[in-house]
């Protein structure tokens, strides 16, 4: 089993940039898709971004044009950069990984954005 830990949560004021990280406790190969999730209190799990292993990405309306979402490597193979920040960004964000026969989530970072 595959543990994933996110790193680069915070609090940051808005119109604010943050980096998210997820990194893999062994390295994962043969990925086929990945993402990141988020989950403010009292509302479900969205999916914010996500990419595929050619390169093919999707974003939640709500953030098109202020996060990216892009491939690191084995062992740190997503991120999401996170810019032009606002209040309602704020949520746990969750890293997913998934191949064929496994699908990997992190324990998630949380990320405040308020003045």
């Amino acid at each position: 089993q595959v543990q994933l830990v996110e790193s680069g949560g915070g609090l940051v004021q808005p119109g604010g940039s943050l980096r998210l990280s997820c990194a893999a406790s062994r390295s994962i190969f043969s990925i086929r898709a990945m993402g990141w999730y988020r989950q403010a209190p009292g509302k479900q799990r969205e999916l914010v971004a996500a990419i595929t292993s050619s390169g093919n990405t999707d974003y939640a309306n709500s953030v098109k044009g202020r996060f990216t979402i892009s491939r690191g490597n084995a062992k740190n193979p997503v991120y999401l950069q996170m810019n032009s920040l606002k209040p309602e960004d704020t949520a746990g964000y969750y890293c997913n990984v998934a191949g064929l026969s496994y699908d990997y989530w992190g324990q998630g970072t949380q990320v405040t954005v308020s003045s």
